[in-house]
């Protein structure tokens, strides 16, 4: 399945704000995302940008004017996530937009840490002992 791509100055406000949380980024849907921990805590999804938020939270987040359920697939909303507003995405929404990302981090930060997959951990060693082109 095809997912539209956000655009540039989404990818740009993200790329600005992942490294204000500790956490890491990786491609999710063709999209970035932000991981602590192995679990996805914000991210964008065409010209969205979720957060996942504890229950209190996402019904507060829920009640701003725009937010929505985060549902990439119509239909089958994601449980934890919220889509925040998108005039937060535009301007001088900074502070607010701050201030949830950092009540995700904080979530985020409550979950059990994710085991690396095994298949995962194979695929990089396999990388790894593959030998580079022109050394050889």
């Amino acid at each position: 399945m095809q997912f539209k791509k956000p655009n540039p100055a989404l990818v740009e406000l993200f790329q600005r704000l992942l490294p204000e949380t500790g956490g890491a980024g990786r491609t999710m849907f063709g999209c970035p995302c932000g991981f602590l921990g192995g679990n996805m805590f914000m991210g964008l999804f065409a010209d969205q940008l979720f957060l996942r938020l504890a229950e209190p939270d996402r019904a507060k987040l829920l009640a701003e004017e725009g937010a929505a359920p985060f549902d990439p697939m119509g239909g089958r909303p994601m449980r934890e996530y919220v889509v925040v507003p998108p005039a937060w995405l535009e301007g001088d929404a900074d502070d607010d937009l701050r201030w949830w990302i950092a009540k995700s981090v904080r979530y985020a930060k409550t979950l059990p840490p994710k085991a690396v997959k095994a298949a995962a951990k194979k695929k990089a060693a396999k990388a790894k002992s593959r030998p580079r082109a022109g050394n050889g």
